[in-house]
This record gives C-alpha cells, sequence and structure tokens, in this order.
C-alpha cells in the first residue's frame, strides 16, 4: 500500500469540521460579560463617560449571535471551516466597532484585536488566516484614522501622532507575526498527526495480514489430519471398487479433489505472507529481510540479497513483526523506486548488533533533505504532485518501535545508503516475549 492512500486529504487537517460549538459558545459567552463589565466598570465605577447605550448594542449583537449559535448546534454539533472563519471576522469587526466608539488604538484594550486572529491562525487553513488577517490590518489601520475621543474626565487626552503611528505599527506586526507563526506551529502539529495517524493505520494493516496469516497456517494444519483421513478412504474405495462400478467414477472425483485440496492447504501453509506471520514462528533475520523484499522481486531492477555474519555468532532468529516487516518493506521499496539497475540489501550481525544496510545505485538522497528524512511529508520526488513523503517517516516510526535506529547517507560513488541497527539482545529478548502475550489472543 502506498503512502498516499493512508490519508483522504492532500493537505493535513483540511476536509473535517473545525470548531465544536461546545467550546465555542462558552467561550464567547466569557468575552461577551468581559466587555459587558468593562464597559459599565468604566463609566460607572471609573466615572469616565462613554456612549453608553450604542457600546451595550455592539455587546448585544455579539450575544443575539451566540444565542443564534445556540439554537444552531441542536442541528449541528461543529462548524465547518468557512462558518468558523464568518465567525472570527464578525469577532474582529464587532470589536472594531467597539473600540470606535471607545477611542480607537488610544483605548488599552485595541490589543484583543490580536485574539481572533490567533484562534484562527490554530484553527484554519492558510487562506482564511490571510483573508482575516487582512480584516484585522485593516481595522486596526481604520481605527487609528477614525475614532472617537477616548472619554475623560476634563479635557479629552490627545495623543501624539508619533505614539499612534508606534501603536499602529506595533498591533499590525503583532497580528502577522502571531498569525504565521501560531499557523505555521499549529500546521505542523496537525501535519504529525495526520502522518501518525498514517503509520498507525499501516501497523494496523500489517498486524491484519500477520493475523490472518497465523489463521491461514492453524487452519491449514487443524484440516490437514482429517483430510489425509479422506485421502485413504478415497484411496480404498478407488481400489476396491470394480471399473464396472456406478460409484467407480465418484470415488475417482473424489481422490482427485481431496489431493487438490492437500496440495492448496500444503501452498498455504508454506506461502510466504503466512509463515512468518504465526505468532509463535520465529525466522533467521536473513530469512525475515528477503521475506520484506520479496514483493520487489519482478520490478526491473535487481534486487540482491546478502548476508555478512561472523563466523563465531548463530544468526538471530526474529518474530515476523508487523513494525520490522512493513518498515523494511517501505524502505526497500523507496530504494528500489529510485535504483537504476540494482539494489542491495546486506543483513550483518555479530554477538552485539544486527544491521540491514540498504543501498541503491539511484541518485542517492538529495542533500539539502538529508539531515531532514524521517520528517513526516518530507519528499524526495520532483512531479509528483500526490506523493505525500510518508513512506520514510511510517518505516522510521515503525521500525523504531521495534528498537532500530536508522541512519541515512550517500555512498561515495552515488546512490543512496540506509542503515538499521539493533542492540541483538533486546531485538531477540522482545521477539521472544511478544509470542507469549500473541499467544494468550489466540485461546
Amino acid at each position: 500500500m502506498s503512502d498516499t492512500s493512508l490519508i483522504t486529504s492532500g493537505e493535513p487537517g483540511s476536509g473535517f469540521s473545525r470548531i465544536s460549538l461546545r467550546t465555542l459558545v462558552p467561550i464567547r459567552w466569557v468575552a461577551i460579560a468581559g466587555q459587558a463589565l468593562t464597559v459599565l466598570t468604566v463609566h460607572y465605577g471609573l466615572g469616565y463617560r462613554l456612549p453608553l447605550l450604542p457600546a451595550l448594542a455592539v455587546v448585544g449583537s455579539s450575544a443575539l449571535l451566540n444565542i443564534l449559535l445556540i439554537l444552531l448546534r441542536q442541528a449541528v454539533a461543529r462548524l465547518g471551516e468557512r462558518d468558523a472563519a464568518l465567525c472570527l471576522g464578525y469577532d474582529i469587526l464587532q470589536l472594531g466597532l467597539l473600540l470606535y466608539l471607545t477611542g480607537g488604538l488610544h483605548n488599552p484594550f485595541s490589543i484583543l484585536i490580536l485574539a481572533p486572529v490567533t484562534v484562527a491562525a490554530t484553527i484554519l487553513s492558510r487562506r482564511p488566516v490571510i483573508a482575516l488577517s487582512i480584516l484585522a490590518v485593516a481595522t486596526i489601520s481604520g481605527l487609528a484614522l477614525w475614532h472617537r475621543p477616548l472619554p475623560w474626565r476634563t479635557e479629552p487626552l490627545v495623543l501624539p501622532p508619533e505614539l499612534v503611528l508606534g501603536i499602529w505599527v506595533a498591533l499590525v506586526l503583532a497580528t502577522v507575526f502571531i498569525a504565521a507563526y501560531t499557523w505555521s506551529v499549529a500546521q505542523e502539529a496537525r501535519r504529525l498527526r495526520d502522518a501518525v495517524s498514517a503509520t498507525q493505520l499501516a501497523l494496523a494493516r500489517e498486524q491484519r495480514i500477520s493475523a490472518v496469516g497465523a489463521l491461514a497456517a492453524a487452519a491449514a494444519h487443524e484440516l490437514g489430519s482429517p483430510l489425509a483421513t479422506i485421502a485413504v478412504v478415497a484411496k480404498e474405495l478407488v481400489r476396491d471398487l470394480p471399473e464396472n462400478s456406478p460409484h467407480a467414477e465418484d470415488a475417482a472425483l473424489l481422490l482427485s479433489q481431496s489431493e487438490r485440496c492437500r496440495t492448496i492447504l500444503a501452498e498455504l501453509a508454506q506461502h510466504p505472507e503466512h509463515d512468518g506471520g504465526s505468532p509463535y514462528t520465529r525466522l533467521p533475520i536473513s530469512a525475515l529481510v528477503e521475506t520484506a523484499g520479496a514483493l520487489h522481486q519482478e520490478q526491473g531492477v535487481k534486487l540482491i540479497f546478502a548476508t555478512a555474519g561472523r563466523p563465531g555468532p548463530e544468526e538471530p532468529l526474529v518474530r515476523r513483526s508487523p513494525e520490522i516487516m512493513h518498515g523494511l518493506h517501505n524502505l526497500i521499496q523507496n530504494a528500489v523506486q529510485f535504483a537504476r539497475r540494482e539494489v542491495s540489501v546486506t543483513t550483518f550481525w555479530d554477538e552485539m548488533t544486527v544491521t540491514v544496510e540498504i543501498a541503491d545505485d539511484g541518485p542517492g538522497f538529495p542533500l539539502h533533505l538529508l539531515g531532514r528524512l524521517g520528517e513526516p511529508y518530507i519528499s524526495t520526488r520532483t512531479g509528483a504532485a500526490d506523493h505525500m513523503g510518508l513512506g520514510i517517516f511510517i518505516a522510521q516510526s515503525l521500525l523504531e518501535r521495534s528498537g532500530a535506529l536508522l541512519k541515512f547517507d550517500n555512498l561515495p560513488d552515488g546512490g543512496a545508503h540506509v542503515a538499521i541497527s539493533w542492540n541483538r539482545a533486546n531485538l531477540e529478548m522482545v521477539e521472544k516475549a511478544r509470542p507469549t502475550a500473541a499467544a494468550g489472543a489466540y485461546r
């Protein structure tokens, strides 16, 4: 399965409802209560004469919108991106109108206009974030030029134009910086989340294949004995029935079909997809590596498997772990797709370590990406718009779950080189312990 089939959209985090109304409505009530309390406190408590009725009318419009959202929640639990952007755009305009009535940028609460932009940057895609940032900058610019005087007990307070300009510059820069930085951090978190989901789907698929293989091998083993009995009885019937018997042809057909069933079960039990899938079976590491690359033998590239174990230690035995199988499969597939003529897969082992090295004669890893390999959505392909760049990330994530360390580099003569290393004691200990847990699952 290619990595592009593991996720449903080219842009991580797209195509799903963004904001839960259960979260949005209480937050808006807090904002409405804060605005109303501030207006009333400044007007009555501090004695600054505000345009009270227009200001409360602006706050009341937000309360009315919140009531409409409560009614909407009975039919729709979440807002889509467009509706969420409209709500946040309304919040910018509502706050801008309230600031217009209360001194514009002279009002110290003008910094709150950054709040809707910050929220948008955490939950929306690039285009609506840019649109809301432009709306916020336009609102800030309008407040710098047009606003009612800042209320004061005596004469209206007049700030120097240089100070107003400085406030405008600070708010504009803060809007742009916060929107860009917050969006990039949130987008990276969404991309990582989707990449991890793709990794989990790949592992779940490999585990299902392994489980089906175990069941198939067990079924083949259990059916072998009764099928052998049927074959013996069928042979005796064919031998004992006279040639002119009306049942001779049926007995011969029964014998041929029983032999065919035995052949099918034998192939099923020995199939490489299923042979190592049993949780009770451990394979030599070289056999496991060859099984992981078996699907790529006929792709026009020569695939060479070799072993280089030292004379002393025996070859380690490893269970056909879904993490190891899928991780090696992805890396070998990547090498085959970039190779010109051949790919070599060499397995080393000694008393301390087990290492699998995959090398191809292709162009190698791009130097500017070499230090970032293993990050999600980093693709070394050019001209492949639908390639998501998840293959190496999935392979590294799964192999690291088995305790492996991966190193990516380029060969001196050209071509990519990947080294996967395990601590031998830890690998064999983990792989011996897992079948015990798996055995309980099949009882």
